[in-house]
């Protein structure tokens, strides 16, 4: 057993445990293992344990990694997610490779990517990312903008939004972070709630390698955890 295949046992008991805490079903949480940097060995390696779903932040190197492995015999297929900031010049290689996008903050983003998406795959996956807690150096739209913006998203072709993603500043103990959490799930819950969507989300992305738990408690359907399974960068 591999150093990485260990660590993702560990990650999902992880996940396990705090679902029966929180009285949750731990099927209602999914795991996205966060590759940045770490090269596409690290990521087959992940694979063999039957990990599906990798999140990538640099954009020129994600792409490496997918084509890199899309071309290797026996490799199944890899669901591929951004979760860094995407500019203006990067959105056509995202749109062409890239399965999710869960960093989507501007109109102008989600209408490149819309446009540029090939007519022969299906629609990419939009999360919109707020910057909950107000965090000067997050990206991501202040809560009150998320509304509007998943308006105009929803209604673009070749996007389908799924939900929202949040990066808050680490709290000082469980309870600071499942009470950040919380204001997510509540944004989240309010758009749902307000029935302008013609579909309602259906994915919070929250929570990574330290508070997994308390984002879990607070309602989390994914996870995105790095340093926990592949270690530190």
């Amino acid at each position: 057993m591999t150093t990485i295949v260990r660590n993702l046992q560990l990650v999902r008991d992880r996940i396990t445990t705090a679902c029966f805490a929180a009285n949750r079903n731990p099927a209602t949480v999914r795991l996205l293992a966060v590759s940045k940097t770490f090269g596409a060995d690290a990521v087959a390696d992940a694979a063999t344990d039957g990990q599906r779903a990798f999140g990538e932040n640099y954009i020129a190197e994600g792409v490496e990694k997918v084509l890199a492995l899309r071309a290797q015999a026996g490799m199944p297929a890899l669901e591929w997610h951004c979760i860094g900031p995407v500019q203006s010049n990067k959105t056509r290689l995202v749109a062409e490779h890239f399965d999710w996008v869960q960093s989507v903050d501007r109109l102008k983003i989600a209408q490149r990517l819309s446009e540029q998406r090939p007519a022969g795959l299906p629609p990419l996956q939009i999360c919109l990312q707020v910057n909950i807690d107000g965090g000067a150096n997050k990206s991501g739209l202040a809560p009150g903008e998320v509304l509007a913006l998943a308006q105009e998203v929803s209604q673009l072709p070749n996007l389908v939004l799924r939900g929202l993603m949040a990066i808050p500043e680490p709290g000082a103990d469980f309870d600071a972070d499942c009470a950040v959490h919380a204001k997510t799930k509540a944004l989240f819950d309010e758009i749902n709630a307000a029935g302008v969507l013609s579909v309602a989300m259906d994915t919070l992305s929250m929570g990574m390698t330290a508070d997994l738990e308390a984002a879990i408690h607070s309602g989390s359907t994914m996870v995105r955890v790095g340093t926990a399974i592949f270690g530190k960068r």
